[in-house]
């Protein structure tokens, strides 16, 4: 560890190693399932919508719960058990029923919302105030980067003569790491300060950091309303193409996203709202829209690819910047209950984008992307407004 930055402590490390470790476990769950749950079990678009709705919103009530708990209670301990409940998810290969396959993805997805606000609370005291971005977008990179290498795995099983089935239940092994790797972190917490603004300066910080995090909080519902499964695309791809080349997509997804999120992290000088709403709201809404395009243009490969690599590059913005501001504004919001209200807002916004996405993509997968689009403009106009001021 010598060689390593002085910001990429112990904590740090395990943290973003069990998330690679998580993610190499649940994605490939996430990339087959839709291709499971409508093609081999013979369900259809609107059930994975459906799915997913349930998955995301009961992870917004158990994403909330968790925050609150974290104020008082083990973080560890809490990101732990919502770690042991993902391995849920892989059971999905053991049942052919496609009601409890969908039971099974939606209370492993609830674990992991549950998971994520103490495991992004012990990541910011881990760090240092000017280091919070790097370790957030190293989290992100080893977090969407063990995705990708989920989703290559996945390729490379089915190419060489896997089942779906199999492919799913060997998903528990990363799984499984990952928790060890979590229960080895230290549960290190910085005594948070919320004294009463006095001086003038002091209480127009307190509401510019109120409606910079009232604004992201908002947004980032918004945007969840735009945030439908990467399912959806990959059934489009697979259904005009091959599930190879469906599943491919997300790797492209994932690829993009882990290098961005690394790479925003750590610049610096960046005005972080304007970075949040430009090249995470809005460049996810124009990638959405060329998925649109090439549906029109009669599943144009080139168009679809180059759309999911734009949603990935806003993809990774989104999931360093939103975490990083909030931490900021810690000495206005309780940093556990921040980070819940986050996750648990993105989880409503999810909850409605895949109940309407399953309808809309069965009147039209076209109309489904465009409406999509549409949103995640109005979610960068909600944060250029309320953080206009904001200026970390």
């Amino acid at each position: 560890m010598a060689h390593l930055p002085k910001w990429m402590n112990k904590n740090i490390l395990l943290i973003s190693f069990s998330a690679l470790f998580a993610d190499l476990g649940y994605q490939a769950v996430q990339a087959i399932f839709p291709i499971y749950l409508v093609i081999t079990l013979s369900s259809n678009g609107f059930y994975f919508g459906i799915a997913n709705a349930i998955a995301f919103g009961g992870g917004a009530l158990l994403a909330y719960i968790a925050g609150i708990l974290g104020s008082t209670h083990s973080r560890k301990w809490l990101a732990v058990i919502g770690s042991v409940f993902i391995l849920l998810m892989p059971l999905v290969g053991i049942t052919v029923n496609p009601f409890l396959a969908i039971a099974l993805f939606a209370l492993g997805w609830w674990a992991r919302n549950f998971r994520v606000p103490p495991r992004r609370a012990m990541l910011t005291d881990a760090s240092n105030k000017d280091d919070i971005g790097k370790a957030f977008g190293f989290l992100h990179a080893l977090d969407i980067g063990g995705g990708m290498l989920s989703i290559l795995s996945v390729l490379l099983l089915l190419g060489i003569g896997f089942h779906q089935n199999q492919v799913l239940l060997l998903a528990a092994i990363p799984i499984s790491i990952s928790i060890i790797l979590l229960a080895m972190t230290k549960d290190i917490r910085k005594k948070q300060k919320n004294a009463a603004a006095k001086t003038p300066k002091e209480r127009k910080d307190a509401r510019i950091n109120r409606n910079s995090f009232n604004g992201i909080i908002i947004a980032t519902a918004v945007y969840g309303f735009s945030y439908y499964s990467l399912g959806f695309p990959i059934l489009t791809i697979t259904q005009s193409s091959n599930i190879m080349l469906g599943i491919g997509s997300y790797a492209l997804y994932l690829g993009v996203s882990a290098v961005i999120g690394y790479f925003i992290g750590s610049m610096k000088g960046l005005n972080k709202i304007k970075t949040l709403g430009y090249l995470g709201y809005a460049i996810s809404g124009v990638g959405t829209i060329m998925l649109s395009i090439g549906y029109y243009l009669h599943s144009s490969l080139p168009i679809y690819y180059f759309g999911i690599a734009l949603m990935g590059f806003g993809f990774g913005v989104v999931e360093t910047m939103e975490p990083t501001i909030i931490s900021l504004v810690r000495k206005t919001i309780k940093l556990d209950e921040g980070m819940g209200a986050l996750q648990g807002s993105r989880s409503v916004g999810l909850f409605c984008a895949n109940l309407i996405m399953g309808v809309l993509y069965l009147v039209s997968p076209a109309d489904s992307y465009l409406y999509a689009a549409i949103v995640s403009f109005a979610a960068t106009a909600i944060v250029l407004y309320s953080g206009r001021e904001f200026s970390m």
